[in-house]
């Protein structure tokens, strides 16, 4: 079941990663709680995959928008990764294949999705993934829950540091 799914989340991503526009755009900073877009790119494309071809729908909000303090929390602590992919408007991190040091012979991959505006437990999801080489092919291996739980405990505790040192600061 494994081998299914890992495929198929992957050219999932893949086809999505092809969605966008021909310009990347950065994100603006207009409240210190989200990242959202510059008011001139929120209706940029409005026949998107999110607007399913309403090429006359006028904009109803601010766009999508994360929170920025679990964005930086969130890249600070997979920052020891390699990253493939980060999208501040939708609130996803994904990265490559690690092999810490000590432990060639198996590698780590996350996925990280901030779904909320809110700084909560539950406005983080980490996926992680593990592999193990055996006979010189990567296996497929359980992750311990505590594992991850205990990333995405890391992740709001470093944007809950985040958030205070922005207001000592102010």
């Amino acid at each position: 079941m494994k081998t299914i799914i890992l495929p198929a989340g992957f050219a999932l991503c893949l086809a999505l990663n092809g969605c966008g526009g021909a310009q990347p755009t950065q994100a603006v900073v207009n409240n210190p709680e989200t990242q959202t877009l510059p008011p001139q790119q929120q209706n940029a494309d409005a026949s998107s995959l999110f607007t399913f071809g309403k090429s006359n729908a006028t904009p109803s909000g601010p766009g999508i928008q994360v929170n920025a303090y679990m964005w930086r929390a969130t890249l600070d602590t997979l920052s020891f990764m390699p990253l493939v992919s980060a999208d501040p408007f939708g609130g996803v991190i994904i990265t490559d294949w690690y092999s810490p040091p000590a432990t060639p012979d198996e590698r780590f991959k996350a996925n990280a999705y901030i779904l909320s505006q809110q700084m909560s437990a539950n406005a983080i999801q980490v996926s992680l993934f593990h592999q193990v080489r055996e006979n010189g092919q990567w296996q497929d291996t359980d992750v311990d829950p505590a594992t991850v739980s205990g990333l995405e405990d890391r992740i709001l505790a470093r944007a809950a540091d985040l958030k205070a040192e922005a207001q000592s600061s102010k």
